[in-house]
């Protein structure tokens, strides 16, 4: 049984480059729309020469940087500028329901992608873009890019980083924020679809990094809005659990690992983790009967909790507590996450062919439909499809070689 695709049939035409925006053109790939990704007709998207430099890897053809937000796509270079290229643009925009930038308003309205110009071409286009700091505002015209604008301006960094720290924390992958806010993209152009074809009107959906980051710290700012303070930063000599629950905390192993304790019912399952800890004797201690007792002295039984942790190596603790009903998990590697049985068994990591042949992988994106997993192929490699698009607006061999010639597509 195959995954349904519920955008198949739909046509999205994507004038975006990096990764925020462009990812979301690869999720409504993974869902079965047609994605054309328009590139510059000599440069192609600059991603393409940042994949191994920040923060990527390559192994031949095969560069997940590139692959990960591309996937699934076909390309086009084409030369705005020209007016043989733009034409070309205008048809394919004809074409489509969906056009999908992250282009600066500056670069937008000199070449003529603003809502009305593509509207132009075709009136009823949902037109989605991406930005850094929203369609309003003083810096409605500025760049940015997830480790500046969702990862620090809009708190994350801040809850990550520990008070005493000399630097704050990094965020925990590459293109981090530009996923999240890629797939929360694509949601809202599904949203726009479907108002379009109960309604007929055609929606301009905006999504911008510095919203998805406030939103990622949706209840710290609400808490900060309710109380008119912040929350205190933990410390790095600050204890392993929650102050007011022995369960609910991260503690080391002995070999330095970490195991994630998230309990949030800590009478519950106390009896179970000192069974499972080899602690049967707190059981009956009198001062944890409760889960009252248990809040009231949650320093010391947490101090008991992290004591034991710390007497064994992670190995150990895997097999022990496989069994036991609260709620935990180790702290994995990127590596450990993609070797995950849990991830696999959900097909979670996809493989997919490079333009070498060699089958590779690559994560999935999160939503599935009727439990199945997507079937991905690799993203273009630069402007590859360029005469297939070409020719199905109605060129011949001699048109494509004086389009060539004249400059308009690669």
């Amino acid at each position: 049984m195959t995954a349904p695709q519920p955008m198949r049939g739909f046509k999205v035409l994507e004038v975006a480059q990096y990764v925020f925006t462009p990812v979301a053109g690869a999720v409504l790939a993974d869902w079965g729309a047609d994605v054309i990704k328009v590139e510059h007709a000599v440069t192609g998207d600059a991603q393409r020469g940042l994949q191994v430099g920040a923060g990527g890897a390559a192994v031949g053809s095969f560069q997940p940087m590139v692959e990960h937000p591309n996937r699934g796509k076909r390309s086009i270079g084409l030369a705005l500028d020209t007016e043989a290229g733009r034409s070309l643009l205008d048809e394919l925009i004809a074409e489509a329901d969906v056009f999908l930038t992250n282009f600066l308003p500056r670069t937008r309205k000199k070449l003529r992608l603003d809502v009305e110009d593509v509207r132009e071409a075709n009136p009823d286009i949902v037109y989605a873009r991406g930005s850094a700091f929203g369609p309003h505002g003083p810096e409605a015209d500025k760049g940015g890019f997830d480790l500046s604008t969702f990862w620090c301006r809009a708190g994350s960094a801040y809850g990550a980083t520990l008070r005493d720290a000399p630097v704050i924390s990094p965020m925990p992958s590459p293109a981090y924020g530009d996923t999240i806010g890629g797939l929360t993209i694509a949601a809202g152009i599904t949203a726009a679809l479907l108002q379009r074809e109960r309604t007929g009107e055609a929606s301009v959906v905006d999504v911008s990094l510095l919203g998805v980051g406030a939103w990622a710290t949706a209840l710290a700012v609400g808490n900060a809005l309710v109380l008119d303070k912040d929350a205190p930063q933990a410390s790095l000599g600050g204890r392993a659990h929650m102050r007011m629950n022995p369960v609910v905390g991260t503690f080391r192993t002995q070999d330095g690992r970490f195991i994630n304790m998230t309990m949030l019912q800590p009478g519950r399952y106390w009896a179970d983790v000192c069974r499972h800890i080899g602690r049967e004797d707190l059981i009956d201690d009198d001062r944890f009967a409760t889960a009252e007792g248990l809040m009231e002295h949650a320093e010391v039984a947490g101090a008991a909790v992290a004591e034991a942790i710390a007497s064994r190596p992670l190995s150990e603790w895997v097999a022990k507590l496989a069994t036991m009903e609260g709620q935990w998990a180790i702290l994995q590697s990127p590596r450990e996450v993609a070797a995950d049985p849990q991830i696999r068994a959900n097909g979670y990591i996809l493989s997919v062919i490079d333009a070498d042949g060699v089958e590779r992988e690559l994560v999935s994106s999160p939503v599935q439909f009727n439990e199945q997993p997507f079937s991905v192929t690799r993203a273009p490699q630069f402007a590859e499809h360029t005469d297939e698009i070409v020719r199905a607006l109605g060129r011949d061999d001699e048109a494509l070689m004086q389009l060539k010639i004249d400059g308009a597509i690669t």
